[in-house]
């Protein structure tokens, strides 16, 4: 999504609202800009003062639960092979991944997995096929997904503060730092895995 695009429809007042769909969206899709819009908005809330910076932590952190606990769902309610693209090596070997992440300890791996967003799907769906309780699962999920969203927004606003120029500057800026982020983080695992 080209980035003056994104920043006007986060300008608008459904901003919350459609910030919200995207986390929810970014939990099953990983090419689905939820992180972006979340630190695009909090740099917004910096620059434009509307929305306000606790507003977007609240909401992100509300629709990344709402979206980690579907795919705990969808992995309780029908686990992790039922559908064919379940099944394909790439998803397997991810899958096995997580199970073994799981198995050595769910606080780690959920705020570790909330930053990657391909674990997170494959982590939150072990979860759910492995029978972790709703209530510790929830609680813990809920603590990953606020810290995720404070940590986005926080990025956003930095960079709106440090930065002279309003939202033309701090916006596409904040958002090329959480994707270089979500890069070093990406490698950062692949390297460690390796």
């Amino acid at each position: 999504m080209p980035t003056d695009l994104l920043t006007a429809l986060l300008e608008g007042p459904w901003s919350l609202a459609l910030m919200s769909l995207l986390v929810i969206g970014d939990a099953f899709f990983v090419v689905v800009p939820g992180e972006v819009a979340v630190t695009a908005l909090g740099a917004l809330a910096v620059t434009t003062g509307s929305p306000p910076l606790w507003a977007v932590v609240v909401c992100a952190a509300v629709a990344a639960t709402i979206g980690d606990a579907c795919c705990y769902v969808i992995g309780r309610s029908v686990g992790t092979e039922r559908w064919r693209w379940m099944r394909t090596v790439r998803v397997q070997r991810a899958l096995a991944w997580a199970r073994r992440r799981v198995d050595g300890g769910m606080a780690t791996v959920l705020f570790t997995a909330r930053f990657v967003p391909f674990a997170r799907l494959a982590i939150n769906l072990v979860a759910g096929a492995s029978r972790i309780p709703p209530p510790r699962y929830l609680a813990l999920v809920s603590l990953a997904a606020t810290g995720w969203a404070l940590y986005q927004a926080v990025v956003g606003a930095a960079v709106a503060v440090i930065l002279p120029g309003g939202p033309l500057v701090s916006v596409p800026v904040s958002i090329a730092l959480a994707v270089g982020l979500g890069v070093l983080i990406d490698l950062c695992v692949r390297r460690h895995r390796g």
